[in-house]
């Protein structure tokens, strides 16, 4: 782990209700699940013993069902929510320490947050509603406009600052709500299920834009979501939450090779393994014949399956000058039919 990462939750317990410290007494003992304290406290535990960081420059995805926990966490990385216990630290910062005035720096310039719906003043320009947070500022009127015509040429929006929001489609509003927290140049972005509320296409083409994006701004995002191929396609790491704590920490890869519990497994099962098996997951011991094309061990399945295709024989799989091992295409087939197994 970094020294200081830009986000870091340690422990971190949300309980709601009025015996919320009698709820965390017990539960921390292990006496009580998030349906026992409802029963005996009257108390409803959103987030249980939650740790995680979050690495400069990736996403991170947060996913689960509804009543998880997962937009509960994100809310106490700009304390939006206080926690009931537990430790929140913003580029090696603790949240929870802030006074005031550095409360609000924190949300207007390392933090910028997007929402399911995004909340536009019908009465201001689309330029407007995106330099909004750096007028609150008191930033001048043009550097303030060249921030946002900045963020939503960024965005696929150049050209559109004064138009109105309601000459805008759903999905072009959401581009807005993104362009309004890019303005201030944060840090960290935070995206609560940014994409749900979206037409399927729209809604995937959102999310090849971003990745784009976040590869050309290197900002650290924390993405919420409950759409676990959403996760999959825009998390660099997921944590899966259930009943407000954190099943698994991983790469998508592993988290679909190697589930850490029955829940995560469940969860997954359903998932197509193939493109997340790599050569080294798939290949044999043994010298590979004389003239076989070479990959090293990371070289995703496709890749191979191609090699395949071309006309290869066997495939070399190789660590710089070491072989460590060897591909058939009988090794790939077998591969194919246990994933047709899962599904």
């Amino acid at each position: 782990m970094n020294e200081n990462p830009p986000v870091h939750c340690e422990n971190l317990w949300k309980i709601f209700g009025a015996r919320a410290e009698e709820a965390l007494a017990a539960a921390k003992a292990g006496e009580v699940d998030k349906d026992e304290a409802f029963k005996r406290f009257g108390c409803v535990i959103g987030v249980a013993d939650a740790s995680f960081s979050v690495n400069e420059g990736e996403i991170f995805c947060i996913m689960g069902l509804s009543g998880s926990g997962k937009s509960t966490i994100i809310r106490h990385v700009n304390r939006l929510i206080e926690p009931t216990a537990g430790q929140v630290h913003v580029e090696g910062r603790d949240v929870m320490g802030l006074n005031p005035k550095e409360l609000r720096n924190l949300r207007a310039r390392t933090i910028g947050m997007v929402f399911q719906h995004m909340a536009l003043w019908p009465h201001k320009t689309i330029a407007e509603n995106v330099a909004f947070g750096l007028e609150v500022q008191k930033t001048p009127r043009n550097s303030r406009r060249a921030a946002a015509d900045a963020a939503l040429e960024k965005v696929g929006l150049g050209g559109w600052g004064e138009r109105y929001p309601d000459e805008l489609s759903g999905g072009m509003q959401q581009r807005v709500g993104l362009a309004r927290a890019l303005a201030a140049d944060p840090d960290i972005l935070l995206m609560d299920e940014p994409f749900s509320a979206l037409d399927p296409l729209i809604r995937k083409d959102l999310q090849d834009e971003f990745l784009k994006l976040s590869r050309d701004v290197k900002k650290t995002t924390l993405f919420i979501t409950h759409d676990l191929d959403e996760a999959m396609k825009m998390g660099d790491r997921i944590a899966i939450m259930k009943d407000g704590r954190i099943e698994q920490t991983d790469t998508p890869e592993n988290i679909v090779l190697r589930p850490a519990t029955d829940y995560v497994a469940r969860f997954v099962s359903s998932i197509s393994t193939l493109k997340y098996i790599s050569a080294v997951e798939i290949m044999t011991a043994g010298e590979p014949a004389a003239g076989s094309p070479e990959f090293g061990p990371s070289t995703p399945l496709p890749v191979l399956l191609q090699a395949f295709t071309d006309g290869a024989g066997e495939l070399a799989i190789k660590d710089g000058d070491k072989t460590l091992g060897k591909i058939r295409s009988a090794d790939i087939l077998e591969a194919v039919k246990i994933d047709l197994a899962r599904v």
